[in-house]
C-alpha cells in the first residue's frame, strides 16, 4: 500500500510553545496534502540544548509534557501519524534522552526511539554527551503496511545502524537532523575549515555537515536499499535543506536552506528500483566478505608472486 510522507523543516528554537505552533502548523498541512505521516527534525518541540539553549537547568518539562499531549491530539485530530524530534526526561540525576516520538494517526504513542551515538568524547563534558543519555535500542513500526525505522542525527556516522535496520526489514528510515541555528561567527570558522577552495566541488556546500550529511544519506540509502527522510531545522544558518533519498541513492527532492516547508513524498513498496548488490548484501551482513565460490589455488593464496 502507497505510503506519503511529508518530511519538514523549520526553524526549530529554545521556545517550546513556537515549536508546537510550528508542529501543528505542519501536522495539518500534511493532512490538507494528503500524507499519512509527517517527520520532524531532531529536537523540534523541546528545542536542542548546548545549541538552541545553554543547558536543561531549569527546563520546563511540565510545560514539554503538554505540549506533547496537544501534538498528539492534533495528530489524531488530523488523521496523521507523527515522527517528531523531542527530548525525554529521566530520574535524576541521569540527563534526558534526546529522542524521537512515534506517534500514531490515533494519537497514541507508538514507540520512542533515543539517540544511539550522542556525539561527544569520553569524558561526556562536550558536545550532545554533556545533555543526553544514549539510547540502547532500535525502533521499528509499521505504516501502512511498510516496516520504518528511526535514526538521529550523528547516528549517521555509523552504518553498522542501517545494517542493524536492514536486518530487522526496514524500508523507510527516518533519520531527524539539527544542523543548524549555527551563528556569524561559528559559520564562517565551519567555512574555512573545509577549504573555500573546495566548495565548488560539492555543489557549494561549504560546511562538513552540509557536505558529509546529505552525501552519507545517498550512500546508505544505495547500500542498504531503504528509502531515507532526512529532516533538518531551518533555524539560520542551517546547513543543508531537508531532503529525500529513493533506495537507488536517487535524491528526489528537497526544500530550500534556512526556509520552513513540507516536502511530500509518495512512496510504493511495490516499486523496483535499481540495487547493486541485492545478490550479496546478506551475505555481506553476515560476515562472509566475498562473492561468489571461493577457489582452492595456491596461485590465489601466493600473495608475494607474480
Amino acid at each position: 500500500m502507497p505510503l506519503t510522507v511529508a518530511t519538514s523543516a523549520f526553524p526549530v528554537s529554545a521556545d517550546v510553545r513556537s515549536n508546537l505552533r510550528h508542529v501543528r502548523r505542519q501536522i495539518l498541512q500534511a493532512s490538507d496534502a494528503g500524507a499519512d505521516v509527517v517527520h520532524l527534525p531532531e529536537c523540534a518541540l523541546s528545542g536542542y540544548a548546548g545549541v538552541d539553549f545553554p543547558s536543561y537547568d531549569g527546563f520546563d518539562w511540565g510545560q514539554l509534557r503538554a505540549a506533547t499531549e496537544r501534538v498528539q491530539e492534533a495528530a489524531q485530530a488530523s488523521g496523521v501519524a507523527v515522527v517528531m524530534g523531542s527530548s525525554h526526561p529521566l530520574t535524576p540525576p541521569h540527563k534526558p534522552h534526546n529522542c524521537v516520538y512515534v506517534i500514531g494517526a490515533d494519537g497514541a504513542l507508538v514507540d520512542r526511539y533515543d539517540k544511539l551515538f550522542c556525539a561527544g568524547p569520553a569524558s561526556a563534558d562536550q558536545g550532545d554527551l554533556a545533555h543526553y543519555s544514549s539510547g540502547d535500542h532500535f525502533c521499528t513500526f509499521t505504516l501502512s503496511g511498510v516496516t520504518c525505522g528511526v535514526l538521529i542525527c550523528h547516528d549517521y556516522r555509523y552504518p553498522e545502524l542501517y545494517r542493524q535496520y536492514k536486518r530487522r526489514g526496514v524500508q523507510v528510515m527516518f533519520h531527524s537532523y539539527h544542523a543548524g541555528n549555527v551563528p556569524p561567527d561559528r559559520w564562517e570558522a565551519m567555512h574555512d575549515a573545509t577549504g573555500r577552495e573546495h566548495h565548488r566541488f560539492h555543489g557549494g556546500a561549504g560546511t562538513l555537515p552540509g557536505i558529509t550529511m546529505p552525501a552519507t544519506m545517498i550512500s546508505m540509502a544505495a547500500n542498504n536499499y531503504v528509502l531515507i527522510s532526512a529532516s533538518n531545522t531551518s533555524a539560520p544558518q542551517s546547513c543543508w535543506p531537508s531532503l529525500v533519498v529513493r533506495p537507488d541513492g536517487v535524491m528526489v527532492g528537497r526544500l530550500r536552506r534556512n526556509r520552513s516547508g513540507l516536502l511530500l513524498t509518495r512512496i510504493d513498496p511495490g516499486e523496483a528500483y535499481y540495487d547493486s548488490t541485492i545478490a550479496w548484501r546478506d551475505r555481506s551482513i553476515d560476515g562472509v566478505f566475498h562473492s561468489g565460490p571461493r577457489v582452492d589455488d595456491p596461485r590465489s593464496r601466493d600473495r608475494t608472486a607474480l
